[in-house]
């Protein structure tokens, strides 16, 4: 190895791969961000698509353990070793990766068959999720929620895997992982949610609610697509928990199941119906595609047990759209098969003496008075 000409170039030689190291975590979210969590796709040296055929990024280096040689071992005296331990005092402060951000940061995209920026499309459309640049309560339990209903407070949760044909695991982190995972400022989240706190304590849920729309931006619109991605991403890793047949079904399928789980978390597994329905059959990789390629009656079951949902009548157009994607013609009629379910789908009733919802279960008086307003409809 050549010998350093001054001082001051053995110091910057040395700090070169102790840097490389330093950074190793920050570059790594960096590169999730750059190839999935941009939404515009694209980087200063060039055009990424994410709906393009690219190859995948090659893996990053483990990062080096830095350690520090003692004075004059290689001639080069205290400077260099100084330096030297900077860098691991440094290296040292850096936030390491939880096991479940580094899952998240593991995601291809050709680990589901839709387009991710398409799912992005419409949870940010005002009938699904919205978009708010600055935290604002949830309307039913007045949780801080900021761009396409991302939580911003949320603990890491246990989320034992209940199935014993399932193999995948649950993943659910803090809101402070996955704003981690998202390449945020974790002193940002704090601000925001104390800013939030003072809010709610002046204005209470109901006022907050009414100042939403003139609310000044507290992130950007690149920082709430980070946001919606990493959610995006746990969401669909906790789909293929729920549902054996995941990378089975088609693309329409597959996004609905993960739209569902990005509503409601772990709610989800309150619809035991459903789920039994979705994981019928699944005991073998022969069955599972025969489940995949069942016939519609299997499929219009399915559905159906999502229709009979109060989640269906509380948030009927939301919940029309995600309930058709599970039609595998989907692809072929998209609107005739979200006019099919928005036919029988009847929204919440709520009594005019009370504030309350009614429980109305779904039966076959219903479905007829559905089909026979559909016939005088068709008829004018």
């Amino acid at each position: 190895m050549a010998l350093c000409e001054t001082p001051v170039s053995c110091i910057v030689e040395a700090r070169e791969p102790l840097d490389r190291g330093i950074k190793h975590v920050k570059n790594k979210i960096q590169l999730f961000r750059a190839v999935l969590l941009l939404a515009s796709g694209t980087l200063a040296s060039g055009a990424i698509a994410l709906g393009q055929d690219a190859p995948e990024p090659a893996p990053l280096p483990a990062p080096t353990q830095a350690t520090t040689p003692a004075p004059n071992s290689n001639g080069t005296g205290g400077p260099l070793a100084e330096a030297q331990a900077a860098a691991v005092q440094v290296a040292s402060s850096q936030p390491a990766l939880s096991p479940a951000v580094e899952t998240l940061l593991g995601f291809k995209r050709t680990d589901v068959r839709f387009d991710v920026d398409h799912l992005m499309d419409i949870l940010r459309d005002k009938r699904h999720e919205g978009w708010v640049l600055a935290a604002y309560p949830d309307p039913k339990t007045a949780q801080p929620l900021i761009g396409a209903g991302f939580s911003l407070d949320l603990p890491a949760r246990e989320h034992p895997q209940r199935d014993p044909l399932n193999a995948h695991p649950f993943l659910e982190p803090s809101s402070a992982e996955l704003w981690q995972a998202a390449g945020l400022d974790p002193a940002k989240l704090q601000n925001i949610l104390g800013e939030f706190n003072d809010r709610l304590t002046t204005w209470n849920k109901k006022g907050f609610r009414r100042q939403i729309w003139s609310l000044e931006p507290q992130i950007t619109d690149e920082d709430a697509n980070a946001l919606l991605r990493v959610g995006i991403v746990q969401a669909i890793y906790n789909a293929k928990a729920y549902c054996r047949n995941f990378d089975h079904l088609s693309a329409s399928q597959q996004m609905a199941m993960t739209q569902l789980v990005y509503q409601m978390g772990v709610n989800l597994q309150e619809f035991s119906t459903f789920l039994d329905l979705i994981n019928r059959g699944n005991e073998s990789p022969a069955e599972a595609e025969a489940v995949a390629k069942a016939d519609a009656a299997y499929w219009r079951s399915v559905q159906m047990s999502l229709v009979q949902s109060q989640w269906a009548r509380l948030y009927r157009a939301r919940a029309t759209a995600v309930i058709a994607m599970l039609d595998p013609r989907y692809i072929d009629n998209p609107a005739g098969a979200e006019h099919s379910i928005g036919a029988i789908l009847h929204p919440a009733r709520v009594h005019k003496g009370h504030a309350t919802v009614r429980n109305a279960g779904y039966t076959r008086r219903h479905a007829s008075a559905a089909h026979k307003r559909a016939a005088r409809t068709r008829k004018n």
